[in-house]
């Protein structure tokens, strides 16, 4: 585990199931979501200072638009919340014709497009996908997952990652750098099966490694494009959620986690359960595009 000074942990409430998390280097402060509590969070990093918003829906996932705008990942939608005034508008549906189901992990592809990903409400195997998102153009994906996570890209654009947490194997696909859209099939880059914990949300590093949660097993692995996985960091809690690079120079994660499904003996045996972190990795990330409101 690395020293504990590596480690700091933001003074903002418990998540029950944080997630989602972005950093904006314009004003140097990180977004994420809780997303059975319906709640959005803003840390100023410089001060440390936690800002709360309530939402009328659950979010699953932060990205930005501009210096003005962010894109929110709702439970039957994507959303524009204007940050100065905190007004959302729906920008495109999203299942919104399926009660049960909401949104999940997302990240923007260097293109602008968004891959975003759904679940069942209750984790109900095959109720998930994965869409491609550009403007307001829905194209579904990959159908027939149960808890989609990992979604990232590399540094070139040229390669597409994520991971069904049910199934525990990371995938690489080939995708359009232009487009975002794959030009081939979905193959397993690692096989976590029969590992502790599960595959959950990515980032990839300015080298290419691919950072990823590991729910229920309290670390962080990386894992180079060749399906090697070359590093493992413990973080406090064991249900680590999502991590995004952050920091003026990148060179932290911000990493959310979660309380959901817990009892209250393993609360109790977790005392850092649903906080946010910042782990110092001694890499440098890549900054998250910005999401393209045009086709």
């Amino acid at each position: 585990m690395p020293a504990r000074d590596a480690i700091q942990i933001l003074d903002a409430p418990r998540c029950h199931l944080g997630e989602g998390p972005c950093y904006d280097p314009g004003t140097d402060t990180a977004w994420w979501v809780d997303i059975l509590e319906r709640r959005l969070f803003a840390a100023s990093l410089a001060s440390g200072r936690v800002r709360e918003h309530a939402l009328p829906f659950m979010a699953s996932a932060v990205a930005a638009v501009d210096g003005e705008r962010q894109l929110l990942a709702g439970e039957n939608g994507l959303y524009l919340r204007i940050i100065a005034d905190e007004k959302l508008s729906l920008h495109c549906p999203l299942e919104a014709d399926d009660a049960g189901t909401r949104s999940n992990d997302g990240r923007v592809h260097p293109s602008g497009a968004l891959w975003i990903s759904t679940m069942g409400r209750n984790a109900e195997a095959g109720r998930g996908g994965i869409y491609h998102v550009v403007g307001t153009r829905v194209t579904r994906l990959y159908g027939g997952l149960t808890i989609p996570n990992a979604i990232c890209f590399s540094p070139d654009g040229a390669t597409a990652y994520f991971a069904d947490t049910d199934d525990d194997r990371l995938k690489r696909v080939a995708v359009d750098r232009r487009t975002g859209l794959p030009t081939g099939e979905p193959a397993t880059l690692y096989d976590h099966r029969g590992g502790e914990g599960g595959l959950d949300g990515a980032a990839v590093d300015a080298e290419g490694l691919i950072w990823s949660a590991r729910w229920g097993a309290g670390c962080i692995d990386a894992y180079s494009p060749e399906g090697e996985r070359v590093r493992t960091i413990a973080v406090p809690a064991s249900r680590p959620s999502c991590p995004t690079f952050a920091g003026p120079a990148l060179d932290r994660l911000l990493i959310t986690s979660a309380y959901e499904g817990m009892t209250d003996d393993e609360r109790a045996a977790d005392p850092d359960h649903g906080r946010t972190f910042l782990l110092t990795v001694g890499v440098r990330g890549l900054l998250e595009p910005s999401f393209r409101l045009s086709a």
